[in-house]
């Protein structure tokens, strides 16, 4: 999916962390919360530069005075989790947060060159949510838990109410909107078109790596290969399987903790992950193994023979 992957930190939590600590300074005066927090040019330019961060960690700013503050923040903690974190799996925390940071400082920058103040959780509602959707497009969210709506539609619709926000005369929406941008572009730049992607161990002439939906539909027939080879302990097919499998590993993936994959696990999430070959070879092999030292230490003997006298 992307140029680049690297290693997860987990750094969405501090993200997190951060939302929820500004939220409690912001419920206890809003009002000098803003004085302290939000961005503008003349404060940024006094020396108080933490302002060029800050700002996006407010829950209560532009276009969501209608909802109580705590609210506000659920949705932001809800949205920040579920489209960060997929997002930093597959990028890594260093592209994570240069991401962050390229829309934040953007976004910054466009607001002090229009002298418009900031405050409000933007990269949230508008440059995560549009690179979410490019990602995994075919995602479907259930607002108030009910109504299904895929997220790129939900991406279009905040586009659209973004551009009409900026075109109709709101100056919030046009600094937002250029950071949106921005951000997008630093993403389109870090990811790899599905043409020019190479399948492990192909060269450029050589056939496409598959389609998620293929890649997942013959993850889940080696699944039940998996499954029946073990069941009937036959050591063929595991070999055949284990050769298969490490032929098809794709290096430098994330790989689950703890590294105990089995296939009877399977919700849907593993067969479509990149790492899916490397888990079923090593869980082949650590069952090849316990199945060779359970004939080895058999009373028939390896062979099925009595042990000789």
């Amino acid at each position: 999916m992307f140029r680049k992957r690297g290693e997860n930190l987990h750094t969405i939590y501090i993200f997190l962390f951060l939302n929820v600590a500004f939220f409690f300074l912001e419920y206890q005066d809003q009002a000098k919360f803003a004085s302290m927090f939000s961005f503008d040019r003349a404060s940024f330019l006094k020396g108080e530069f933490w302002r060029i961060l800050t700002y996006q960690f407010a829950q209560n700013g532009q276009s969501w005075s209608f909802l109580p503050i705590y609210v506000v923040l659920f949705f932001t903690l809800v949205v920040t989790y579920m489209f960060g974190a997929a997002l930093e799996e597959e990028w890594g925390s260093v592209n994570f947060i240069m991401f962050f940071l390229v829309s934040t400082l953007a976004t910054a920058m466009i607001s002090s060159w229009l002298g418009v103040t900031l405050l409000g959780s933007f990269f949230v509602r508008s440059t995560l949510l549009f690179v979410y959707a490019s990602a995994f497009p075919e995602q479907t969210l259930y607002l108030f838990a009910v109504i299904p709506i895929r997220v790129r539609w939900l991406a279009y619709i905040a586009a659209g109410m973004l551009i009409y926000g900026a075109a109709a005369g709101s100056p919030a929406n046009v600094p937002i909107l250029g950071g949106a941008i921005v951000g997008y572009v630093f993403y389109l730049l870090h990811r790899v078109p599905a043409p020019a992607f190479e399948a492990p161990g192909e060269n450029a002439d050589g056939p496409k790596a598959p389609s998620s939906d293929m890649s997942a539909v013959r993850n889940a027939a080696r699944f039940v290969a998996v499954k029946k080879a073990i069941a009937n302990q036959n050591d063929a097919d595991i070999d055949r399987l284990i050769a298969q499998n490490e032929r098809e590993i794709v290096r430098g993936v994330n790989i689950c903790p703890p590294a105990d994959y089995k296939p009877e696990h399977h919700d849907g999430y593993c067969i479509r992950c990149e790492g899916f070959a490397e888990c079923s070879a090593r869980f082949l092999r650590l069952n090849r193994t316990k199945a060779a030292e359970a004939a080895t230490h058999s009373p028939l003997g390896a062979l099925g023979e009595p042990p000789p006298p």
